[in-house]
């Protein structure tokens, strides 16, 4: 009797066998699964992570593109008030050095009282407010400013060679 249940033995054994092959395979599958899972999560971080960086770093970029704009506006406003400082210096310059009478000392108190207003117009409005005048001044006389846009544009190529 013993030899007949031996492969009814075999059979359970098999079966249990398979079962256990068949449950691990099924836990295999699912941390398999879980794994994948894992690592999409991981990496759909990671990309936020990079992209919240590059988001940052572009805003400081654009914040110190900004600054230095300001700094150079800053700049050029100085310089223009200091031409305007010297301007006004040179009208007191000519006021005192040039004669006082005559035709001479007309035209001479002609040219430091512009010098003087020039000066005084530099040294009070900034590199904006001068824009903004050019343009109100180029619409209140388009034609003339054309000719006189076509004038400078002819005198520069003469002088920069194009003959």
């Amino acid at each position: 009797m013993a030899d007949t249940n031996i492969p009814g033995n075999i059979k359970d054994k098999a079966k249990d066998t398979a079962s256990a092959a068949s449950h691990t395979a099924s836990e295999a599958k699912g941390l398999a699964h879980e794994t994948t899972s894992t690592v999409g999560q991981k990496a759909q971080d990671t990309a936020s992570q990079l992209a919240q960086r590059a988001s940052d770093a572009a805003g400081d970029v654009g914040q110190r593109a900004k600054e230095m704009a300001s700094q150079a506006g800053d700049r050029a406003d100085d310089a223009i008030a200091s031409v305007g400082q010297n301007m006004s210096t040179l009208a007191g310059s000519l006021r005192q050095n040039a004669p006082r009478e005559g035709m001479m000392g007309t035209a001479a108190g002609a040219v430091a009282d512009q010098l003087e207003a020039g000066g005084q117009y530099l040294q009070e409005h900034g590199l904006g407010e001068m824009s903004d005048d050019l343009a109100r001044l180029i619409r209140q006389h388009p034609l003339p400013s054309l000719g006189i846009a076509f004038g400078i544009g002819f005198l520069l190529g003469r002088g920069l060679g194009g003959r």
